[in-house]
């Protein structure tokens, strides 16, 4: 969690980060570089605008017990959850940037190696507050157009939740599996680190987070079980009908 004010105290040091914010302020008020890519910044309508604020936890702490335990809900999302935004508020204090959306900063700092702690922690803070929207205590189910859409390209949601644990488990290290539609087309697809589907053009419906910390109280190394309790007992298909609605 240290990793964003150290490379800050890096950039002092080496006096590179006056060049940083220049970055963030040619960003901020659309002077993209010459060889950035023409929709840089370009925050797809139906993600919305989320603002740099710690949203509550959509239910208790021990809502997803006992697939994922209160202590583990505990420390990742009041430690790690939490970090994300306090690293944002110190790399933007003073910026254009401090009161851009989560959003806004996702796509104007992709793939900009100079910014890469900005999107290192306003992806991860986004993607976590999807992963948390993405689970829910009580069984639900698709909207008929959900799984319309499900049958047509996996057969059945049985065989689609099987896609998404074998894809999760794949991922080598940190990162998430998430169920998107690409060109129409449900898929899943996996990501690294702090990687996230719509800078690819690819509309997330939910996700299922395989960093350690999501289950290394409760699982230690092993992932497939987390993944296959978390995947067969706890998404949120509504969460996810509602999201292939809006694109």
């Amino acid at each position: 969690m240290l990793n964003s004010l150290i490379s800050r105290r890096r950039l002092i040091a080496t006096g590179t980060l006056a060049s940083a914010g220049a970055a963030l302020s040619k960003l901020a008020f659309g002077a993209a570089p010459a060889d950035a890519k023409p929709t840089l910044g370009t925050v797809p309508a139906y993600l919305g605008s989320s603002p740099q604020t710690l949203p509550p936890l959509p239910y208790a702490e021990n809502a997803l017990e006992p697939v994922i335990s209160a202590r583990t809900i505990g420390f990742h999302y009041g430690k790690h959850h939490r970090a994300y935004f306090d690293n944002l508020h110190k790399l933007l204090a003073g910026t254009p940037l401090a009161q851009a959306s989560l959003e806004q900063l996702i796509m104007q700092t992709h793939d900009q190696p100079n910014l890469s702690d900005v999107f290192n922690n306003a992806a991860q803070a986004w993607n976590h507050n999807f992963y948390w929207n993405s689970l829910s205590p009580v069984a639900t189910q698709p909207s008929e157009k959900l799984q319309a859409a499900i049958v047509r390209k996996f057969g059945s949601v049985e065989a689609l939740t099987k896609a998404l644990v074998a894809t999760s488990a794949s991922q080598f290290g940190s990162g998430w599996g998430w169920l998107v539609v690409d060109q129409g087309e449900l898929a899943v697809v996996k990501t690294s680190n702090a990687e996230t589907p719509f800078t690819r053009g690819l509309a997330p419906l939910l996700t299922v987070d395989v960093w350690e910390h999501a289950y290394y109280l409760d699982y230690q190394n092993r992932r497939p079980d987390y993944l296959v309790a978390t995947v067969s007992q706890h998404l949120n298909w509504a969460f996810a009908s509602a999201n292939l609605d809006r694109i």
